[in-house]
């Protein structure tokens, strides 16, 4: 797990078995908030999977930006990418993650955003969740299990063959990585769910 601190700069943690790197990230413009938590990671990672499930063991809600996105349009992600192009898409992603983090703002009940794989990659949607106050976790897994999950899928328009899956993934890495913590989603949904609360951000849980 990867976890940052709390005054001054934050701490970028990663274990490696007994042992831990950590680097200095500047504070971002809001304090984090636990009432919007934002799960980010690339396409297979189970960042709707696992935001579900968060959410209802927390009972907070739930949001899933592509299903927004796709709601909106009437369309699938793929038949938006084949009838718009990919600059539309991220001009309605970022469209709908405006109104979902103005809601937030508006009506402060807890909630679990599961972001899209290239979110926060594009125009300025970190910033806008950086300025909300969310809080970032980053689902990582291996390459090679993210290519087994996505490779018999039918709705993920950018991927296109392994070499191109491989590239895009390198491209967006260090994006993830600005996330405030990191948790291994090569497992079971459940042992996510598992390591995300021992991050000890959320309340506790009973039993």
């Amino acid at each position: 797990m990867t976890a940052l601190g709390a005054q001054g700069a934050r701490k970028h943690i990663e274990f490696h078995g007994r042992r831990a790197r950590s680097r200095t990230i500047p504070m971002t413009l809001a304090p984090r908030s636990r009432t919007l938590v934002c799960l980010t990671g690339f396409m297979g990672s189970g960042k709707s999977t696992a935001g579900r499930l968060l959410a209802r063991q927390l009972a907070y809600l739930h949001v899933d930006l592509d299903k927004r996105i796709t709601d909106a349009a009437g369309l699938s992600i793929p038949e938006i990418f084949d009838r718009a192009g990919e600059p539309e898409f991220r001009r309605m992603e970022q469209e709908q993650l405006a109104r979902v983090l103005a809601e937030a703002a508006e009506h402060p009940k807890p909630r679990i955003l599961s972001l899209g794989a290239g979110t926060i990659v594009h125009g300025q949607n970190l910033a806008l969740l950086r300025e909300s106050g969310a809080l970032l976790i980053w689902l990582d897994c291996p390459m090679e299990e993210l290519l087994q999950r996505c490779a018999q899928a039918t709705d993920r328009p950018l991927f296109r063959d392994e070499a191109s899956f491989r590239r895009l993934y390198e491209e967006r890495r260090h994006w993830y990585e600005q996330a405030d913590y990191r948790v291994d989603s090569n497992t079971e949904p459940v042992r996510v769910i598992e390591q995300i609360l021992a991050l000890g951000i959320f309340p506790r849980v009973p039993a």
